[in-house]
């Protein structure tokens, strides 16, 4: 399966319009939502859920009162203070490390499943879609990303379908390695400023780590030409291959909010700019 991965160093640099874009253009392709976190990429793609299901990613201790003898061992050794003074265990305070457990010399706590997100594969006007939104709090990101990405392959197969057009989420975290793990290439989403620079030299990073063919293109790129040319220089230095620079274009915020990209609309800067920046990653990777 060839997979695309649209990746940023931080959030609103417009990886995920970018992402929609490439959803709206490609054809027999599987849509994968990676950034579990803050999940969006269903926004432009109305989507009808086929199957969902609980996401079991942490583990969270309980105490058997029949068989506590409340001499408080589990409450010394808990560095989260999840246990209180009557031995009550706070479940949003617990870490599901299992100290307390091997602490207990009655064996009355015992370490559970804890229910840590939710994932759907939905069909959707552009195509299947498998995406995923971790509970608020929770910190397994990166294992949320690999159950999306298992489910993604098994739906490609059962479908006959090869391509994968992912939308990943920003920075350099666990979601994002485990997000990058396996993929064909990446298209790191960039913007002119200061910190859109120093944040894509982090996340390109992590993508040369990997080995992975990185991309790169500069949304918004006439808010600062100076800047937007310094991008445009160090990824050059480098033999990163720049696609495009999309123009600030209010239609983008516009598409969004009816719910379709903004190269559903046909005209428009941002559009054109997008429809050329796809056709050179066709040209330089395939479709």
């Amino acid at each position: 399966m060839r997979s695309v991965l649209f990746l940023s160093g931080k959030g609103g640099t417009g990886k995920t319009s970018l992402a929609g874009a490439f959803a709206a253009l490609s054809h027999e392709k599987l849509l994968v939502d990676c950034d579990v976190d803050a999940a969006n990429l269903h926004l432009f793609l109305q989507p009808t859920a086929l199957s969902e299901g609980d996401y079991e990613g942490s583990k969270e201790a309980f105490r058997d009162e029949a068989s506590c003898t409340r001499c408080g061992a589990c409450r010394k050794v808990c560095r989260f203070h999840a246990i209180g003074e009557d031995l009550a265990i706070d479940s949003y305070l617990c870490e599901g490390c299992g100290a307390c457990v091997f602490a207990c010399p009655e064996d009355a706590i015992t370490l559970l499943p804890r229910v840590s997100g939710r994932w759907m594969i939905a069909d959707t006007r552009l195509g299947p879609l498998v995406t995923a939104e971790l509970t608020p709090g929770e910190e397994t990101s990166g294992k949320l990303v690999m159950l999306v990405k298992q489910k993604a392959e098994d739906l490609g197969g059962e479908r006959g379908i090869d391509r994968e057009v992912i939308d990943g989420a920003p920075g350099i975290g666990c979601p994002v390695i485990a997000s990058v793990t396996g993929v064909d290439a990446v298209i790191l989403v960039t913007e002119p400023s200061l910190s859109g620079l120093h944040d894509l030299k982090r996340a390109l990073g992590v993508v040369n780590h990997f080995g992975i063919p990185p991309f790169v293109v500069i949304n918004k790129a006439d808010l600062s030409e100076q800047l937007a040319g310094e991008i445009a220089a160090f990824v050059a230095e480098r033999d990163v291959p720049l696609l495009g620079k999309i123009p600030f274009d209010p239609r983008v915020t516009a598409s969004m909010l009816e719910g379709r990209s903004v190269v559903e609309d046909g005209e428009g800067p941002a559009c054109e700019a997008m429809r050329a920046i796809y056709r050179r990653f066709v040209e330089a990777f395939g479709a």
